[in-house]
């Protein structure tokens, strides 16, 4: 008997995971690469610090229940989303490498990502618990690719390099963003109230470390108190206020709390298959992200 979807599930692509890409990242980078915006680009470069940490932070979760995965196709899309997460660790750690040389104390903000997401989360939480704040996190960083590209003003300043690493990266998201999900209900069977419970969490403590970072960056930097408190009451309403990044997606998050919500009700932005066609023939993820700028309204 052959297995169908429900009409409600969209067609969604394969897990490919991309591997060796160079984003130039030994070339000379602008300090403030994102339009010459202190505050806009130490928010960006604080997500940075943040994913190598929570990559492997999401790889441990759901290898916690893989043993327990029969289905054939589930254990495939792991390994893949496994490979996935590990290079997005390996390219945003080869940048956080061009932040030291900036003077940015990064050994020390991902030391406290370590401590939070492993001391913390993976020692005092149930496996269900941080499997559905992975799965949580997954939803976060699946409708990056909304947020960051597709209108001009969020993003379309960038350094051409640093717009390609976090397009590439939006778009392998929008590739395995149903992998903890599917794990999460089909084999933890994790109950509604977790799932929603966990989305508001991470949602939280995500903004909570995204702005500290940024703040201690900053600091870094030689901003006085002052400064740092003009920088964020300008950058806040970038980030927040409408038409800022994260309004374009409000929507698609909260269709998380929807009861019977699947990643795949949603198929993956427009801006993916432009990118995807422009990475398969040149192999160039600087290029791609060229596309999809070029797309943006």
């Amino acid at each position: 008997m052959t297995h169908t979807s429900p009409p409600s599930i969209a067609p969604h692509p394969d897990i490919v995971p991309r591997e060796q890409l160079s984003f130039g990242f030994d070339q000379d980078i602008p300090k403030y690469w994102l339009g010459g915006d202190p505050f806009k680009t130490r928010f960006c470069d604080a997500m940075s610090t943040i994913f190598p940490e929570g990559e492997r932070f999401f790889i441990s979760c759901v290898r916690d229940f893989r043993d327990q995965v029969t289905d054939p196709k589930l254990l495939a899309e792991i390994k893949d989303f496994i490979r996935q997460e590990g290079q997005h660790g390996i390219i945003h750690s080869q940048f956080n490498a061009h932040l030291v040389k900036q003077g940015i104390k990064v050994d020390r903000l991902e030391g406290h990502m370590k401590w939070w997401l492993f001391d913390v989360l993976r020692k005092r939480l149930p496996k269900k618990q941080t499997l559905a704040i992975t799965a949580a996190a997954e939803h976060l960083t699946a409708i990056m690719a909304e947020a960051l590209f597709q209108r001009k003003e969020v993003m379309g300043e960038a350094d051409p390099r640093m717009f390609a690493m976090y397009a590439w990266h939006a778009m392998e998201e929008m590739e395995h963003k149903a992998v903890a999900f599917d794990v999460m209900q089909k084999v933890a069977k994790v109950g509604y109230v977790r799932r929603v419970v966990a989305l508001l969490e991470t949602t939280l403590s995500f903004n909570i470390n995204v702005l500290t970072f940024a703040n201690a960056m900053l600091r870094q930097d030689g901003f006085s108190r002052w400064q740092r408190l003009k920088l964020f009451a300008k950058g806040l309403a970038w980030v927040y206020g409408p038409g800022g990044m994260f309004m374009g997606t409000w929507r698609s998050y909260v269709r998380y709390f929807k009861p019977g919500f699947h990643p795949w009700q949603e198929p993956p932005t427009p801006v993916y298959a432009l990118w995807l066609d422009t990475f398969n023939r040149t192999g160039d993820p600087v290029e791609a992200g060229r596309v999809v700028y070029a797309a943006a309204t």
